[in-house]
């Protein structure tokens, strides 16, 4: 059976792909976008089986106002899907104020408002799934993405609570976490000017290792994007969904390292209770 959705960030990677999936198969999509007309030849493919809007997720009250204006027009969306963002590409302490606020407004701010505008609408219409396009880099972290990761840490730890909040209203959440792919998701990289002083540091390398073309990508957006709409037929929802061999092998090895390292603190930690 055909489903609606509503997706964010439509433009490129991902959200542009998936956008494209789920009109072949039938399903109709609420596309969002920071800048029109990218989707234009899907409008005179598709016609009333995509409404397309402009929407920048940094704005609070137009975010609130789209989400509200196509669940009016539409009556059901099954699936939410809050998927802009980019990266701040930089050492954190080379990103300038504007840029940190950005980053943050976008992936976090912008993320949380859009789960916020759908939650009402959901609940009222008896449930639904909300996907949470994070990263590899919620659980992972590379250096030059310091900001980055602390907005897909923070909304990592924003889904966590929320779905235990509405779960008795039959909200699910899932965490999507890709690895790099072929996206051209470095083209949309913020760059600050570098700082020499990191030249010869891991931060230095991870640049280098950009600009060279030699960090592998080996993650394939069409397959990921399969994967993903299958996710929302799985009951119940999966918390989290990686993406690509690279965000299989970084996150479990992420994962074992501090799980080791907090096994090594257990006496610790067990020592600092109250007495009985």
């Amino acid at each position: 059976m055909s489903k609606t959705w509503f997706i964010t960030g439509t433009s490129s990677g991902l959200g542009r792909e998936l956008t494209e999936k789920l009109l072949a198969r039938g399903d109709r999509v609420a596309a969002t976008l920071r800048k029109t007309g990218a989707l234009d030849h899907l409008l005179a493919q598709y016609g009333d089986r995509l409404w397309v809007e402009q929407l920048d997720v940094t704005d609070t009250r137009a975010v609130h106002e789209v989400v509200g204006r196509v669940f009016a027009q539409w009556g059901r969306i099954d699936v939410v899907v809050s998927n802009a963002g980019y990266a701040v590409f930089g050492a954190g302490e080379e990103a300038d104020d504007d840029q940190i606020r950005h980053q943050i407004d976008t992936n976090l701010i912008g993320s949380i408002q859009v789960i916020r505008a759908a939650l009402p609408h959901l609940r009222r219409q008896g449930g639904g799934r909300i996907l949470q396009v994070s990263s590899e880099g919620g659980q992972t972290t590379y250096p030059n993405f310091s900001l980055y990761h602390a907005t897909k840490w923070g909304i990592e730890g924003f889904v966590e609570a929320v779905a235990q909040e509405v779960a008795p209203f039959n909200i699910e959440f899932t965490l999507v976490e890709p690895g790099p792919a072929k996206t051209g998701f470095a083209g949309g990289l913020v760059t600050p000017p570098p700082m020499a002083v990191y030249d010869q540091t891991p931060a230095g390398d991870m640049r280098r290792a950009l600009v060279d073309e030699t960090f592998a990508i080996l993650g394939d957006p069409v397959k990921m994007v399969r994967e993903i709409m299958a996710s929302v037929d799985r009951s119940p929802a999966p918390r989290r969904l990686a993406l690509g061999s690279q965000a299989y092998d970084h996150i479990h090895a992420a994962l074992t390292q501090r799980l080791d390292a907090l096994e090594g603190q257990k006496s610790i930690a067990l020592s600092t209770d109250v007495d009985s």
